[in-house]
């Protein structure tokens, strides 16, 4: 009975698992601004602001910026981030909606006529994973 009971326990304790996620941002071109960081976790929801599942941003380093995402359970995620180079937490863009600011994803580039799927971008995660991603 005691073998079950820590059986069931270590099983519960994995399913409610929390990971860090650290993005190596590369190819930052300035100490300017910040790179902000977007967590998507369904397609239906993936770049719409307000559906970010998680967020974070630090100050832009010239080269390679980390950002730190935690507290992320086990799943299947896509990364969406830019460079907010003026600091005004928002993703400028010129008047027919292509970004003004360097914007990149997990395992995908920007596709000629825009940005690539969920799918193309996501990662299973399972455990504490370093990605990185060049602007």
């Amino acid at each position: 009975m005691r073998v079950l009971y820590i059986g069931l326990l270590l099983l519960s304790i994995k399913a409610v698992a929390q990971h860090e996620i650290t993005v190596e941002v590369l190819n930052v071109p300035s100490s300017e601004g910040k790179i902000s960081v977007a967590l998507y976790d369904r397609e239906d929801a993936f770049l719409k602001f307000g559906e970010v599942y998680a967020s974070a941003s630090s100050a832009a380093k010239t080269g390679k910026t980390n950002v730190l995402l935690e507290n992320i359970p086990n799943g299947n995620y896509a990364i969406a981030l830019f460079y907010d180079k003026n600091g005004n937490d928002k993703l400028d863009t010129n008047w027919i909606g292509i970004p003004k600011e360097k914007v990149a994803f997990s395992n995908a580039k920007m596709k000629l006529f825009g940005p690539p799927s969920f799918k193309e971008c996501s990662f299973d995660l399972q455990e504490d994973t370093r990605i990185s991603i060049s602007l």
